[in-house]
C-alpha cells in the first residue's frame, strides 16, 4: 500500500481510498470510512435510479422533462443557458453526467422523487453515501445541511460495482458509467492523467477515466475509475474545508493531482 503525503497543519479534512479492481488490493487510504460532504458526487445515485427506471420500463427514454421556475439554480451546468424548456429524460441525465448540470438535476429529482433515490442507497447497502436534497443557490437553516455526503470507502465500492456491472444489472451499470464517461471536470485527481477534458471516452496515453466530481466553497471531491495497461483502479478523494479563498484551495488541488499521479503510475 502506498503512503500518502498529505499537507500538515491544515484545516482540511480528507477521506481517501483507492483499490486495484483486478485483485481488490488497497492502493492507499486515509480516513476512508469518514463521511464528509461530497457536493455533486451524490448525483450518481440519481443517475442510477434514472438508469434503473429506464431499464425497467418505468421511464420513457424519449419522454420529456420540463424545467420550471422552482428548478432554477446557478453554477454548474449548461441547460440554464439553453432556450429549450423541455428535454428528453436521457438528455437531461446526460447533462448531469457530462456537466454536473444543476438545473437538470433538479428537474430529474422533481420527477423521480428523493424517496426513490434514498431507496437506491438502501438497496445498495450504502449508509454514508446519500443525496440529501435538491441543488440550492442558498442553503438555509431549515434545509438539509449538504447536497450529498459519502465516505471514500463506500464510494470506491459503489464505483467498483458499477464498473463490474453489479449495480442492479449490467445494463443499468453500463448506462451510468456511460454518462460518467462524458464528464468534463478533470481538474482534480484526474488532472494528472493529461487527458482532453472535452473528449476522453477513448483510450488516450493508455488511460481511460470515468469520474464524477463535486465542488463548492467547502468541498472538492473526485471519485471514479481509471483503466490503464497494467490494471484498473477505483478511487475516491474528498476534501472538506474553507476553500472559497486563500491558499487552501491551491493546496487541495495540488494534493489531489499528486494522488492522481500516484494512481497513474500504478495503473500504467
Amino acid at each position: 500500500m502506498h503512503t500518502l503525503d498529505l499537507p500538515e497543519n491544515s484545516s482540511i479534512r480528507w477521506s481517501i481510498h483507492a483499490i486495484d479492481l483486478n485483485d481488490g488490493a488497497v492502493l492507499f487510504e486515509h480516513a476512508s470510512s469518514t463521511a464528509l460532504r461530497t457536493a455533486s458526487v451524490g448525483k450518481i445515485l440519481l443517475l442510477i435510479e434514472v438508469a434503473r427506471g429506464l431499464a425497467a420500463g418505468e421511464l420513457d427514454p424519449s419522454g420529456l422533462v420540463t424545467r420550471c421556475a422552482d428548478d432554477a439554480v446557478a453554477d454548474s451546468g449548461l441547460w440554464q443557458h439553453l432556450s429549450s424548456d423541455a428535454l428528453p429524460i436521457v438528455d437531461a441525465a446526460a447533462l448531469v453526467g457530462a456537466m454536473s448540470d444543476n438545473l437538470a438535476t433538479n428537474v430529474l429529482l422533481r420527477k423521480i422523487g428523493l424517496a426513490r433515490v434514498d431507496r437506491v442507497a438502501d438497496d445498495l447497502g450504502l449508509s454514508s453515501v446519500r443525496l440529501l436534497d435538491r441543488v440550492r443557490d442558498v442553503r438555509r437553516k431549515q434545509d438539509p445541511p449538504a447536497l450529498s455526503t459519502g465516505s471514500a470507502s463506500e464510494l470506491v465500492r459503489l464505483l467498483g460495482e458499477l464498473s463490474a456491472g453489479l449495480i442492479y444489472s449490467p445494463a443499468v451499470s453500463r448506462q451510468v458509467m456511460e454518462w460518467l464517461s462524458w464528464g468534463t471536470d478533470l481538474s482534480m485527481v484526474a488532472a494528472a492523467f493529461g487527458l482532453d477534458p472535452l473528449a476522453h471516452r477513448e483510450v488516450d496515453r493508455d488511460l481511460m477515466v470515468k469520474n464524477k466530481t463535486g465542488t463548492n466553497a467547502e468541498v472538492r471531491a473526485d471519485v471514479g475509475v481509471v483503466h490503464g495497461r497494467r490494471t484498473s483502479a477505483a478511487y475516491a478523494v474528498i476534501a472538506n474545508g474553507a476553500m472559497s479563498h486563500g491558499p487552501d484551495r491551491d493546496t487541495v488541488l495540488a494534493t489531489m493531482r499528486t494522488i492522481g499521479e500516484l494512481l497513474r503510475r500504478t495503473v500504467s
